[in-house]
């Protein structure tokens, strides 16, 4: 797909969401934040869900956790038009709460949709919300951060690779600390080549007359 005709779908596919009514959020939003970035890019993030600045500027990731992921991309010699951010969820939750299961699962076909347009070769979830929804894994990211993992969406293969939140950082040095060593990982996961996907083999054709030593099975 051409670059102008893929960005051409991805913004197709962002004014069929600006209208979402799925669930309650649609009644308290301003707007749906879709996602922002390079519609090619290698690397996609996926956070949890819009905050107040979100809702208020249809951006993802434009607060203080915007601002450390940005620092944290700079560490690794990225800019964010480098790459593609969005959440798990398009709208915010009343009072930044938590996502719930049936929001998550409302919303869940338009992340997988952004997944299948943009074919990333890595994703990197940030926070326990993100990396439980695409990983359909309850295990927690204490436990996986840092751990790529390689995941089926639609019909091609991609890294998974979980990461801490960046809010999680903002005031624990230590937690920092870890982010920034997992970050450093990034650019050896993007080098990598993905797998494509594996194919179901055409079924042998039994020929009586042939040897088995001549079809090559033993």
């Amino acid at each position: 797909m051409a670059a102008a005709e893929h960005l051409t779908e991805l913004e197709a596919f962002a004014r069929e969401v600006a209208g979402c009514t799925r669930c309650r959020l649609a009644e308290g939003r301003t707007q749906v934040v879709f996602g922002v970035g390079d519609p090619n890019a290698d690397l996609m993030f996926v956070g949890e869900a819009p905050g107040f600045h979100e809702d208020k500027q249809g951006i993802p990731f434009v607060g203080q956790a915007g601002k450390l992921l940005d620092k944290l991309l700079a560490g690794i010699g990225l800019e964010r038009s480098h790459v593609y951010i969005c959440n798990v969820l398009k709208c915010r939750p009343p009072g930044n709460r938590d996502p719930v299961p049936d929001e998550k699962e409302a919303c869940e076909p338009y992340l997988f949709r952004q997944v299948e347009l943009i074919r990333p070769k890595v994703i990197a979830t940030l926070g326990n919300h993100a990396t439980k929804q695409l990983s359909g894994k309850e295990t927690g990211i204490t436990r996986v951060h840092g751990q790529e993992q390689r995941l089926k969406v639609g019909s091609f293969d991609v890294l998974l690779y979980p990461l801490y939140h960046p809010a999680a950082a903002l005031y624990t040095p230590a937690m920092l600390t870890v982010l920034e060593q997992d970050f450093a990982r990034l650019p050896e996961l993007l080098g990598r080549t993905v797998a494509p996907p594996v194919e179901a083999a055409p079924p042998l054709v039994e020929v009586a007359a042939e040897p088995a030593v001549q079809l090559g099975l033993f």
